[in-house]
């Protein structure tokens, strides 16, 4: 089949990284001025300035002229800050903002059926986005406003210039009367009137700018989050806004005093008719052409196509990270290395302060954060007065291709408020998540794939290559026993009783004298990084040494794995295995294991998919390498996959700093 080439003269088009997911019917793209041969095709930004001489190439070569905007769900910040769209509009015919003519979106709507299975899915979609709370853009702080008055009214401002004002049939003066009909409509109400905040900056101009005048209406000119408004009000009027489409699934009245592409199919109260739109459509039909069939979605960091719930909760993760994260920090005695990334993980908006130590005289609303493995005894004599407000970080459960030790920069970290994972010795956050938290159907759906993709993919915490080929007897009964860094803080404050390898080999084989034991030295310890070598007698007590066999290859084969706290055990639960611990690792004393010890405020039973769900997708944080955004467990899961598939070759960087820590750190 001959390659299709899509042409276009807007440089930013050019910029799309995921535009080949986006738009998989054309085989390459290339700026028209560049094309030795006429284009299959031609495309543009919808009617924007920057699409006029595209549009005009179309028409004298008679070439189909395909209209792009970016789709109803773009991402969690804007373009002008780095962030690439989500979500596509792709339009043959018009383009949804453009109400003097027809548009793929509204052909649909006025002949299109949909079957059961598409509603459900936009039923399920629309839940989801109320839920989470998302917009277009989810970069606005999503917190109640500050309003005294009796308004249950919002009037919505937009940019002076904005093309869905003209095309949408609207005018300057259409702001006016919005205003002036909401105050008659609603005698008794305050209104509140959403002005854009680059108009309150004087960086554009508005048209609702004179409403702080009159003294039933309160301006609200802060970069918000439209869920905050919807809170407060039960009528919206709009112009052309999709805000006012947010406002429909928020179950709001909405009144339209222009043309937008939800106007005219009985959903909304319209002072302007569109004659073209000649069938009623319920709220779920009009979401399933929008958000269903005219928005197309790709993963902007894996460059891969999504489907719109992929989306939802990207962009949920994504913003239910950077709001936890918002505010002041004061980073306490990060290695230059650390500093690198440590920002990243606290999101865009966070303002990050390095300080050498933790200090007595932070800001009131400053938070600070010290790397956990820092706060030994000493670190809590000294800093006894801050241990109660010290927020913590380690590395997450899904890290990296490579080691920490070699100065891997990690995919996940987790940042904990109360204490970390892996101390048992007091609650943490993830503690306290899997004890109250609700986990909603998608959630578990989520955690379901995402548990099933990790086994198949065979991924664990670093990804070190190791043999995938191991012989194990097919009648026996076989225990792997992974090793672990006896120096290791979750063995210091969990495993008070068996804290060694040595003695964990001993116990579990005096439990069981009649099974197949596998032995899996860490691979810290394999690189001599750390201690926990086996002392002789121990060597004795194991059938098979598996150290430089793949984990995930040993997880599939043996039968139950017995731990002090090692990950290994959370990775055999995912796969379903039998899991005995002799510490109280974070997974233990749910219902899902054999545990030696109990943990009493560990109250709750849990299912494996709860277990995950909270574990690696609440609990962490995720950051893409390469743009140095926050993003979810799903998505480094791809970024794994495809770092896997590469070269793994430790950098002549990563080998120095092997030979110093070795000879001069020490191995602790």
């Amino acid at each position: 089949m001959a390659k299709r080439t899509a042409g276009y003269t807007s440089s930013g088009i050019g910029k799309l990284a995921a535009l080949p997911a986006l738009l998989p019917e054309f085989d390459q793209f290339a700026r028209i001025s560049s094309l030795k041969k006429k284009p299959d095709a031609v495309i543009g930004w919808g009617l924007k300035p920057t699409s006029v001489r595209a549009r005009r190439y179309a028409q004298r070569r008679q070439l189909a002229y395909i209209a792009l905007e970016d789709g109803f769900i773009r991402s969690l910040g804007l373009g002008v800050n780095g962030f690439q769209p989500h979500s596509l509009v792709v339009d043959e015919t018009g383009i949804y903002y453009d109400a003097s003519r027809p548009s793929d979106l509204e052909n649909w709507l006025n002949t299109a059926t949909f079957d059961a299975e598409e509603l459900a899915q936009a039923e399920r979609c629309m839940a989801q986005i109320a839920h989470y709370r998302l917009s277009k853009y989810n970069h606005a702080p999503d917190r109640p406003i500050n309003s005294n008055s009796r308004g249950r009214v919002l009037v919505v401002d937009q940019t002076a210039g904005d093309a869905s004002i003209h095309y949408g049939g609207a005018s300057a003066s259409s702001f006016d009367q919005m205003l002036e009909t909401a105050l008659a409509e609603h005698p008794d109400s305050d209104i509140l009137v959403k002005i854009h905040p680059d108009v309150i900056a004087g960086k554009k101009q508005g048209h609702l700018l004179n409403a702080a005048a009159h003294p039933r209406c309160q301006v609200i000119g802060e970069d918000l989050n439209p869920w905050a408004l919807f809170d407060q009000v039960d009528h919206v009027y709009v112009v052309t806004s999709q805000l006012g489409f947010e406002a429909l699934l928020a179950g709001k009245q909405v009144h339209c005093f222009g043309i937008p592409f939800y106007a005219g199919w009985g959903l909304t109260h319209d002072q302007l008719p569109c004659h073209r739109r000649r069938v009623k459509r319920t709220l779920v039909e009009v979401f399933a052409a929008a958000y269903l069939r005219y928005c197309r979605y790709a993963n902007p960091y894996t460059l891969q196509s999504a489907t719109l719930e992929e989306t939802i909760a990207l962009i949920a993760d994504q913003k239910r990270q950077q709001e936890r994260y918002r505010g002041r920090w004061r980073a306490c005695g990060f290695s230059s290395w650390k500093r690198r990334f440590i920002g990243d993980f606290l999101g865009p908006a966070a303002q990050v302060n390095f300080q050498t130590e933790v200090a007595a005289n932070k800001q009131p609303d400053e938070r600070q954060l010290v790397w956990s493995s820092r706060i030994d005894a000493d670190f809590k004599r000294q800093h006894a007065h801050h241990m109660a407000n010290l927020w913590r970080m380690e590395d997450g459960f899904i890290r990296s291709v490579g080691l920490g030790v070699d100065l891997t920069q990690p995919l996940s970290l987790v940042i904990d408020s109360q204490g970390i994972y892996y101390d048992p010795s007091q609650p943490s956050d993830l503690e306290e998540l899997l004890n109250s938290s609700h986990f909603s159907d998608d959630l578990l759906l989520r955690a379901r794939y995402l548990r099933e993709r990790l086994v198949a993919l065979k991924l664990s915490k670093y990804n070190v290559r190791g043999q995938s080929e191991v012989e194990l007897p097919q009648d026996r009964y076989t225990i792997l026993v992974p090793g672990q860094v006896e120096s290791d803080a979750s063995i210091a404050t969990g495993s008070p009783h068996i804290n060694t390898n040595s003695g964990l080999l001993n116990a579990v084989r005096s439990a069981h004298p009649d099974a197949y034991i596998v032995y899996k030295a860490h691979p810290d310890v394999l690189s001599g990084a750390r201690v926990g070598a086996l002392d002789t007698k121990a060597k004795r007590l194991y059938d098979l040494d598996a150290s430089d066999i793949d984990i995930a290859t040993l997880l599939e084969r043996v039968d139950a794995v017995h731990t002090m706290s090692s990950l290994t055990g959370f990775e055999a639960l995912l796969r379903q295995r039998e899991v005995s611990t002799y510490g109280l690792p974070f997974y233990a004393g749910w219902g899902l294991t054999q545990d030696a010890l109990s943990c009493p405020r560990r109250t709750r039973s849990l299912t494996l998919d709860a277990l995950v769900a909270g574990t690696l997708i609440l609990y962490p944080g995720y950051v893409d390498p390469t743009t140095r955004q926050l993003c979810n467990a799903e998505t480094v899961v791809s970024l794994l996959e495809q770092a896997r598939n590469q070269k793994n070759i430790l950098t002549w960087k990563q080998h120095l700093y092997r030979c110093y820590r070795n000879l001069l750190i020490g191995r602790h």
